[in-house]
């Protein structure tokens, strides 16, 4: 018989800075709730557990403080941290990791990468409809590849969840539109992805 597929969980990132952004893209309203909020019930809708990746001194933000969290061990790695903390958590999980600034995301797309998935391989990711390579901040990883990255990370290595998955060789899933991968980083890409926030947000 074969062995059973590692559990899968997910994981939301939030605990970016916004500096760019000049506000907490997390607590940015579409569709009437918080970014956050929004990619959290995404995952919760087809995932059995998942939690909310922060730094250490957003563990007391009313938002975030509103789900399960997993804390930031180490500083200066970018989501490389969060994807960690949680591999750490529950080491013996996949986790489908989604950044919480991907409004383009939805539902649907998660089941596809879902449905994609094989626990044999080193991950499952979208295929980037503008230059062809994995996304990192929507991808299921696997956990002995987490293992992987951890002791790579922890000797020195590349910290780069890209670089990872392009090492690897993935499952890659297609995109059903340019921009669906698109994140909220600055306000331009608030107005272009989410025009109706970013008419909120004027002063």
């Amino acid at each position: 018989m074969a062995d059973a597929a590692p559990p899968l969980l997910g994981l939301v990132l939030a605990g970016g800075r916004s500096e760019r952004l000049g506000r907490d893209k997390a607590a940015v309203m579409i569709d009437g709730r918080p970014l956050l909020e929004r990619a959290v019930a995404l995952l919760a809708a087809l995932l059995p557990e998942v939690r909310v990746a922060v730094r250490p001194e957003q563990a007391g933000d009313p938002l975030r403080g509103r789900f399960p969290l997993v804390t930031d061990a180490a500083t200066g790695i970018g989501p490389a941290a969060g994807i960690l903390a949680a591999h750490v958590a529950t080491p013996d999980a996949a986790w489908l990791v989604l950044a919480c600034d991907l409004p383009g995301i939805g539902s649907g797309d998660l089941g596809k990468l879902i449905a994609a998935r094989d626990p044999a391989r080193c991950a499952t990711a979208f295929r980037g409809a503008r230059d062809g390579r994995p996304e990192p901040l929507c991808a299921i990883y696997e956990p002995a590849t987490l293992a992987r990255f951890q002791r790579q990370v922890a000797g020195g290595g590349s910290t780069s969840p890209r670089a990872l998955l392009e090492a690897c060789g993935p499952v890659l899933v297609g995109t059903r539109a340019a921009d669906q991968l698109d994140s909220i980083n600055t306000g331009e890409d608030l107005r272009r992805l989410a025009p109706a926030a970013a008419d909120r947000l004027k002063p």
